[in-house]
């Protein structure tokens, strides 16, 4: 009669715990928050974002747009391995307003270049080679005062108002990182209030 009644038990529990989940889904499906309301990057490991799971984040501060006050930078993985996932590059202000969402492969931070062309690699070595790059990746070598030198070229894709704005601006910083087109630097430009993308 007791092994019966505990059977009986555990079933119940376990509908309970499916009805619950069922419910959060639903709650979830019908949420009322405005969908335009500002994205805030989700804190942990195992979160699901647009339908992808949060593998890693890293965070870092640093002077960007105003050399007062420190900006936050998130870089964010998601997808359901390492190798195939994606990384999310935020830079937030002070503020809390985005002023830069990239969106890049995780296979761009693989901190050997060997490994990239290397066919024999493992799988395992290629996703140590990514999680350290994710590690390194708000090292402050890669962040450079000013975000113009002097001697510096225009490159074709900056305007020349974009590009005065901060060749004259010897506070601008710049970050630079790799992306899907190669090295990427980015730099905010305080006259015109916006971030400016640099490919090298």
């Amino acid at each position: 009669m007791s092994t019966s009644f505990c059977k009986l038990s555990t079933v119940a529990v376990l509908l309970f715990a499916a009805s619950s989940c069922v419910s959060t889904e639903r709650e979830t499906a019908t949420s009322t928050k405005d969908p335009r309301a500002e994205f805030t990057p989700p804190n942990g490991r195992g979160e699901r974002v647009g339908g992808a799971t949060v593998l890693n984040t890293v965070r870092a501060t640093h002077p960007f747009s105003d050399p007062q006050r420190p900006d936050n930078f998130i870089l964010q993985m998601r997808g359901p391995r390492v190798l195939s996932s994606r990384v999310h590059l935020f830079v937030v202000s002070s503020k809390g307003d985005t002023l830069r969402h990239d969106v890049l492969p995780a296979t761009a931070l693989l901190d050997d270049p060997t490994l990239r062309r290397n066919q024999s690699a493992t799988v395992r070595d290629k996703e140590i080679s990514i999680l350290r790059g994710m590690n390194n990746f708000f090292s402050p070598s890669h962040f450079v005062q000013p975000a113009v030198p002097a001697g510096a070229t225009q490159p074709a894709e900056v305007d020349t108002q974009a590009w005065a704005s901060l060749r004259n601006d010897p506070q601008a910083v710049g970050f630079d990182y790799p992306s899907s087109a190669g090295e990427t630097r980015l730099a905010y430009s305080r006259q015109l209030g916006k971030v400016l993308v640099i490919n090298q």
